[in-house]
């Protein structure tokens, strides 16, 4: 990169978490901009790198770089996922996000943040990678614009930095630089492409995105884009996917989550039995974290009621390829950043670097394609998670959803939007349950009725040009009052029936389909087989067989339903629907009952006659050892399939282990080129490292022989590792004496309690210190430390013996001295008393206690105006001790006169001198008294 591109890079490499890094010294080489590693607070600012510290997480704040502590152990961390979110989240659309060369799937989750806040996704193609694991991953999440080699990426950042359309644009201008006609066109060339009608979705954010392509193939004009389109299909795709924002991570807005959990999940369970089931359908579920998400609270709700019920959930959205990838249930490494490690270890298993979703939870979810806007929806469903898809809508169109999701949920059933997200003008058909999470209630059984949805016919193929969409709803609103007299009379005159897919799995129910549909015990499942009444059973996947073998409708009559202790004649019609292209193969099952004849109840028939009676007996006859003879082949047939479903089984057991045992290889395989990785840039380090710890240790070495301290290192046993030139004059150690105990030399010294103290100073921990005495008559001071390692592992002590013979000397000295100065004072017949700062008695001489009828015990630490009683607060001493004293030196001569209650009446002359301790910083007071009332008188 130029050093003037008015870009901040940082850069988040794999680094050893316990080393210092060198990376910053290494890149300054490589680079004109200026290199940083990077502080806690420090801004980013442009034409500079920065780079993360080891063992450290990093975010974006307001343009400055956060370092925070990691909070998970090492190996499950997700630095570069970690940042990526916080700098989508600070800098939106100006973020562009690098994924270079390395193992596993960090930078996926991601990317996918970067990408939903309009930035620029760059890769290293894996070509040109030594380890693709990183590479390929991001490519997989279908989101990267750019896949390049290193060297032609600085070419295509600053392409797309200058031009104009790269640069955020408020909505008022952006409205006022592209005329509507070309916006129409392109939405046009996407309807006609793909099928789904673009011209409701907020126009802001479609020009966000439409922008992001044109500074991406640096297009200069909204119509030169458009002309670009029509000629090129591929791009088409390629916006169409930009549009979809295919952006979500498992548990979004954790606290809305607890929220359901808490409050919402117990109003679904309440009342309700373990047979009646539980519907929940997540539109827009992207890639399958969302409906995953549900799933495994509900589980753990479920969990906590003790009993088993049928929770069904359906998860659709109109992206193929991402509905496909949420089918896989396989998610990268990275979700434990979102998801917790019990969650994880309950509801996933680990595959190499990915995580799978366990089947318990897969079973409960059915993924499809569908587009809410025109497809049919579910129905009778007591939950709908639809979270951020509104915001992407305008409000005419969230005016037509919003009454869908209400027919769609039964009477008390909830609604759960994104925390941006309201129900508008809707307020009559949802109470509140949480305002700030924006988690709705049905308020009524009624519902309300909305637009009507056809499934495509032959003469209307779904990619078909459509109609103006506002036109459209504009003319369905007008019909809204015949819309419902249609749904009266279907509710209350056409069949029950069902819609059924090409795996025979049930879609869509209408009308009363008990008598003929039932739910069977075990694990859920909406398939038609499992739920089909035992005596329609055999006939309905005969009649199901020969319709789509002949690709006609069939109709089966005159079969037989046990009910109200009787039988009722029901004939079975299997119809195609036209071909429904998100959902081809779908086929309509009806249930058509015949009235019976006037006056006959159920079960009942006129009384045949005897010749009558006799060919039915024989019919029945024939019939009950037909079916006999059925039953024998439809036994030996499922157990025909039993031994098929056991091989399989096996095989598929062999082959799951054969797949463990591979991805246990790749996982060894990625963890070696991990450790390699690292090794590579450690190698690195420890060079430079090495050249230090050189330096260090000549620098170490002059040190202690210009300090003249002698230092003993021992280890744990009390043997020597090392010690400094200046022991040899305490203990006369040669090289040669490394690993000896301490104890041989310690006969020099006058210290018998040497390896006394030590073990001491290892069992406390603490600093032990002896002034010691050598034979040859100096003097040491000894001080034993214990030898802690960057750990903070204690590996031994250090003995250090300083020589203090001059102040062994110094100190002798001026004991002789105050010995000397005491014995003075002592003898002497006047009184002195010694006082400190705070005018305190510090001490005094014997002639002091004896005139004066007074003990060292009443004087010591009082205040001299205490003394006796204030006996000693006397006017004149208090104007000599705080007024003349301060103000000189000393004071001479100073007569006062006072009447003490034991001696008597007394005059004394005072001397006073401020006497200052320079060693002890203290300052003190000499009072001499000498008692002149005798000399007076």
């Amino acid at each position: 990169m130029p050093a003037d591109s008015g870009m901040a890079f940082v850069l988040i490499p794999h680094l050893a978490p316990e080393h210092k890094s060198l990376m910053a010294e290494l890149l300054k080489r490589y680079t004109k901009m200026d290199v940083f590693q990077a502080e806690d607070g420090m801004r980013a600012n442009p034409n500079c790198v920065y780079i993360i510290p080891p063992n450290k997480d990093m975010a974006m704040l307001k343009g400055t770089l956060q370092l925070l502590d990691p909070v998970v152990r090492r190996g499950l961390r997700h630095p570069i996922d970690f940042f990526f979110r916080s700098l989508a989240e600070d800098q939106g659309e100006r973020a562009v996000c690098i994924v270079l060369s390395g193992t596993g799937t960090e930078g996926a989750l991601g990317l996918r943040a970067i990408k939903e806040k309009g930035g620029l996704v760059l890769v290293q193609d894996p070509k040109s990678a030594r380890y693709d694991g990183m590479p390929g991953s991001a490519i997989a999440t279908g989101l990267v614009d750019h896949i390049l080699p290193p060297d032609k990426m600085p070419e295509q950042l600053l392409r797309y930095i200058t031009h104009p359309n790269a640069r955020p644009l408020t909505p008022a201008t952006k409205a006022e630089s592209e005329s509507p006609e070309p916006l129409q066109k392109l939405i046009a060339l996407i309807r006609n492409h793909t099928g789904h009608d673009f011209s409701l979705y907020k126009q802001n954010t479609i020009l966000r995105r439409i922008d992001k392509r044109m500074a991406i193939l640096q297009v200069g004009s909204m119509a030169d884009y458009v002309s670009y389109l029509a000629s090129n299909p591929k791009e088409i795709e390629l916006l169409f996917r930009e549009l979809l924002i295919r952006v979500t991570n498992f548990f979004r807005d954790p606290e809305a989550f607890e929220i359901i959990k808490e409050k919402v999940l117990p109003l679904l369970f309440k009342d309700r039995s373990p047979g009646q089931p539980v519907r929940i359908w997540v539109p827009a579920c992207s890639t399958g974290e969302e409906a995953y998400s549900v799933a495994i609270i509900v589980q753990e709700h479920i969990s906590t009621l003790k009993q088993k019920y049928n929770v069904q959930i359906f998860a659709t959205d109109i992206d193929k390829e991402a509905v496909d990838m949420a089918r896989t249930g396989l998610y990268p490494g990275s979700i434990t950043v979102d998801v917790s490690p019990e969650r994880l270890d309950r509801f996933f298993t680990k595959k190499a670097s990915a995580y799978k979703i366990k089947e318990e939870i897969r079973q409960m979810i059915v993924f499809a394609v569908q587009d809410i806007i025109k497809d049919p929806p579910f129905t009778k469903l007591q939950m709908i998670s639809c979270r951020n898809v509104l915001i992407y809508f305008d409000a005419e169109l969230q005016k037509k959803v919003l009454p869908i999701f209400h027919n769609s949920l039964k009477a008390g059933g909830i609604l759960c939007l994104g925390s941006s997200e309201t129900i508008g003008d809707h307020a009559d058909m949802f109470s509140v349950v949480d305002r700030k999470w924006r988690i709705f209630r049905v308020k009524g059984a009624e519902a309300i009725p909305a637009v009507p949805f056809e499934l495509p016919t032959a003469a209307a193929p779904v990619g078909a040009a459509r109609p103006d969409t506002a036109l459209a709803i504009k003319k369905r609103e007008e019909a809204g009052l015949g819309a419902l007299a249609e749904k009266i009379i279907l509710d209350h005159y056409a069949p029950p029936y069902v819609i059924i897919d090409d795996k025979r799995d049930i879609l869509y129910f209408h009308g009363k389909t008990s008598r003929y549909l039932e739910s069977a015990s075990g694990k859920a499942s909406l398939n038609i087989f499992e739920m089909a009444r035992e005596e329609i059973r055999l006939e309905l996947r005969t009649a199901l067989r020969k319709a789509v073998a002949r690709g006609k409708d069939t109709t089966v009559d005159g079969l037989q339903i046990k009910t109200d202790g009787g039988f009722r004649t029901v004939t079975l019609e299997i119809r195609h629907i036209a071909q429904h292209e998100p959902m081809p193969g779908l086929l309509m099952v009806v249930f058509r009952e015949f009235p019976l004849p006037k006056g006959q109840k159920p079960g009942n028939a006129p009384p045949p006659s005897r010749k009558m009676s006799r060919h039915v007996a024989e019919l029945e006859h024939e019939l009950r050892s037909t079916k006999e003879k059925l039953q024998i082949i439809i036994e030996e047939l499922e157990t025909a399939n039993q031994e098929l479903g056991s091989t399989n089984e096996e095989l598929q057991s062999s082959n799951e282990e054969l797949q463990s045992t591979i991805e246990e290889m790749e996982t060894s395989r990625e963890e070696l080129q991990s450790v390699n990785e690292e090794l590579t840039t450690i190698n690195t380090e420890l060079q430079n490292t090495a050249d230090e710890a050189s330096q260090n240790i000549n620098d170490m070495n002059n040190l202690t022989a210009s300090t003249m301290i002698a230092n003993i290192f021992l280890d744990n046993n009390l043997r020597i590792k090392r010690f400094t030139p200046a022991t040899a004059d305490v203990l006369n150690l040669v090289e040669v004496d490394i690993g000896r105990p301490v104890g041989d030399f310690s006969l020099k010294l006058d210290y018998p309690d040497l390896e006394k103290d030590i073990a001491e100073v290892l069992r406390a921990l603490t600093l032990k210190e002896r002034v010691v005495r050598h034979r040859n008559g100096l003097w040491y001071m000894a001080r034993i430390l214990p030898y802690r390692t960057m750990e903070n592992v204690i590996d031994g002590v250090v003995i250090t013996f300083v020589d203090i013979t001059e102040q062994k000397r110094t100190q002798v000295a001026l004991q002789d001295a105050l010995a000397y100065a005491e014995g003075i004072v002592e003898t002497a017949r006047q009184p002195f008393v010694v006082l400190d700062a705070d005018l305190r008695v510090i001490t005094a001489n014997t002639s002091f206690y004896q005139t004066f009828k007074t003990s060292r015990g009443d004087v010591e630490k009082k205040r001299i105006y205490d003394l006796g009683n204030s006996q000693w607060d006397i006017p004149a001493l208090r104007e000599l001790l705080e007024k003349i004293l301060p103000e000189s030196t000393q004071l001479e001569d100073f007569e006062v006169a006072h009447d003490f209650p034991e001696i008597g009446h007394k005059r004394m002359l005072l001397n006073a001198r401020r006497i200052y301790q320079h060693g002890m910083q203290t300052r003190m007071i000499l009072l001499a008294i000498e008692d002149i009332t005798g000399r007076k008188e």
